[in-house]
């Protein structure tokens, strides 16, 4: 963990935030809006088979991008291994060498050894997978060549702070997004259910489906299974948000803060590392004064209005206090209604703004730009235009067009996003 004084006179060291990157849109949506590293998963060894992913190729653009924008990139190799997952891993890993990742993330010892014996220059983080939830397990897989390890969501902040004292190595913790059921997320739920091995990275997610109850002998009449009338939701966690826990984290020496979320939106992507670079860069700015009692720290307001508006589960801060309850299930819904949605990323800026459309958008339409940190613009669409100039009325998904707005957007950039509020819900 870091030195809680950082030599500004007092003023902690700021974590490092560490994105999720899907694919190479959601990489480059993630660099834009302040991420300092990124996490990504190739076709294979990686617990996301159902996001886009990297073939190698496209992983080294976008590590040369991340590069170029001082941001680094590790690549998940998370898979809980079976015998035939071993063959082609040391050319894998030679590979991610090779195109210069920073790290990769393993959960499994066998990996580990492969990974210290063909690529020992390659910073090894451990997985949340592996589930460490002591400072004698921390020690085990630091000993055996981990140089950082992401602690199992189970734990208490006095429980992460008390790993960090006991260990010298990085320690990462998640703050935001999607929670299993399960412990650390070794799931066998999908497996029984659909055949999908979550373990593998082929997760159907059924923690999240609705239930209801069948009785033997009355196939086809099914009894809905309600829990104080909220419905049937009865695996679907809360997700995680520890934003309001920033500065106790920060005060805690914790080094990487990460967003679970490889295969979320873009809008989620931006709106989530753009509202928690935006915390930190405030954590930053306070006087070394305000250390000293953290937990005393509270964030903008608009800190939290903006998480939300990124669309949840509803919200939970899991173990980071107590042991959660039923409360911090969400038995109505699988999620809850999402209040904004994106229209729209800019991808050509000067005279002329050129969009392309992600919901469909009729010109008067009111759109707000999302800029880096908590501002936002908010403009009236009064003309839209396809690229051979003609006006049209309303934009589909996929459609490139330039905007003209009122007031006119001005220090807008390249992948930056616009939303809108969702209205007669």
């Amino acid at each position: 963990m870091k030195e809680i004084e950082s030599g500004k006179g007092g003023v902690p060291v700021m974590p490092e935030l560490l994105a999720p990157a899907g694919n190479y849109e959601k990489l480059v949506t993630a660099v834009h809006y302040g991420a300092d590293a990124v996490y990504l998963g190739g076709k294979r060894f990686s617990l996301r088979a159902k996001a886009g992913n990297f073939s190698i190729e496209k992983m080294h653009e976008g590590i040369e991008y991340a590069h170029k924008h001082g941001v680094k990139v590790y690549v998940t190799v998370n898979i809980l291994a079976h015998n035939e997952d071993f063959e082609g891993l040391p050319e894998y890993l030679l590979e991610l060498r090779d195109i210069g990742a920073d790290g990769i993330i393993i959960s499994d010892p066998g990996i580990l050894r492969v990974a210290r014996k063909y690529v020992p220059e390659l910073s090894i983080h451990l997985s949340t997978q592996a589930n460490v939830t002591n400072s004698g397990s921390a020690q085990f897989w630091l000993d055996n060549g981990a140089s950082r390890l992401n602690l199992a969501r189970e734990l208490s902040l006095a429980e992460i702070q008390a790993v960090g004292e006991k260990v010298n190595g990085e320690l990462e913790v998640f703050v935001h997004g999607a929670l299993c059921i399960s412990y650390s997320g070794r799931c066998m739920l999908s497996n029984y259910m659909t055949g999908r091995d979550a373990n593998q990275g082929n997760c159907a997610h059924p923690c999240r489906y609705s239930y209801a109850l069948l009785e033997e002998k009355r196939p086809g009449q099914y009894f809905p299974v309600e829990e104080d009338e909220r419905g049937t939701y009865i695996f679907n966690s809360k997700d995680l948000c520890l934003l309001e826990m920033l500065p106790q984290l920060v005060a805690a020496g914790v080094d990487s803060l990460k967003i679970e979320g490889r295969m979320k939106s873009i809008f989620y992507v931006g709106g989530v590392v753009r509202t928690y670079r935006a915390a930190l860069d405030y954590l930053r700015d306070l006087p070394a004064s305000a250390w000293r009692n953290p937990e005393s720290i509270r964030l903008p307001d608009n800190c939290m209005e903006e998480i939300l508006r990124t669309g949840t589960r509803g919200i939970t801060e899991n173990f980071i206090n107590e042991k959660p309850g039923s409360s911090e299930m969400n038995y109505m819904t699988s999620r809850t209604v999402q209040t904004y949605e994106p229209v729209a990323v800019i991808r050509e800026i000067g005279e002329k703004l050129l969009v392309e459309i992600r919901n469909t958008l009729h010109s008067g339409a009111e759109v707000e730009y999302m800029k880096r940190g908590f501002d936002i613009d908010r403009v009236r669409i009064i003309a839209m235009h396809d690229l051979e100039g003609n006006e049209v009325e309303k934009a589909n998904p996929g459609n490139r067009l330039v905007l003209t707005t009122e007031p006119q957007l001005g220090d807008v950039e390249i992948n930056g996003i616009l939303r809108r509020e969702i209205v007669n819900q």
